[in-house]
């Protein structure tokens, strides 16, 4: 499945004309390498081992980016480890929504379960209600505005090249998407 993906997402975006943008997995931590970061002259997607989720994830990330956050290391964004506090928790969360509700579109164009991550394992700080209800929310927003809404092209354009690599129904519609389905 995530050999699919990465195939998927560089038979979309990884043209030295177009975003010139390619995804690699069997990184330990996940990270975006803008071209001339190091010897390549394209730029990299990087996610976790060879994680479908991570793979899914990072793309979310990618596409949620601007041109200019899209120059730079890991989009030029702060990141605070495992044991945040319950501020960090909540910008993470703030900042979170948008590349899950994508996560969650492009789970569904694969036919895969998708799970809410709140990335914070050691402080024992799971999901918040808000933090759920806001992604699926998210999600609905992107599945009413579908190719029209702005920033995310590049999000459609995958997620219905991912549909049709593994021969699902267009995923953008928001009866796929329940509050109650989130974990």
């Amino acid at each position: 499945m995530t050999e699919r993906i990465v195939i998927v997402f560089n038979q979309c975006f990884s043209d030295v004309d177009g975003l010139n943008t390619r995804l690699q997995g069997g990184q330990e931590e996940p990270y975006y390498r803008p071209a001339g970061d190091r010897a390549a002259a394209w730029h990299q997607v990087e996610f976790t081992r060879d994680y479908a989720a991570s793979a899914l994830h990072e793309a979310a990330h990618w596409c949620v980016a601007g041109t200019a956050r899209r120059q730079q290391p890991d989009y030029g964004y702060w990141y605070a480890p495992d044991g945040r506090t319950a501020e960090q928790q909540a910008e993470f969360e703030r900042v979170e929504v948008k590349p899950q509700a994508l996560e969650w579109i492009f789970s569904v164009a694969c036919g895969m379960k998708f799970r809410v991550s709140a990335d914070n394992l050691d402080a024992g700080l799971g999901p918040s209600e808000d933090f759920k209800r806001n992604i699926w929310a998210q999600a609905q927003h992107y599945c009413e505005q579908g190719a029209n809404a702005r920033g995310i092209n590049r999000a459609v354009r995958f997620a219905r090249a991912l549909a049709q690599a593994f021969g699902r129904p267009h995923p953008l519609q928001a009866d796929y998407y329940h509050l109650e389905d989130l974990e």
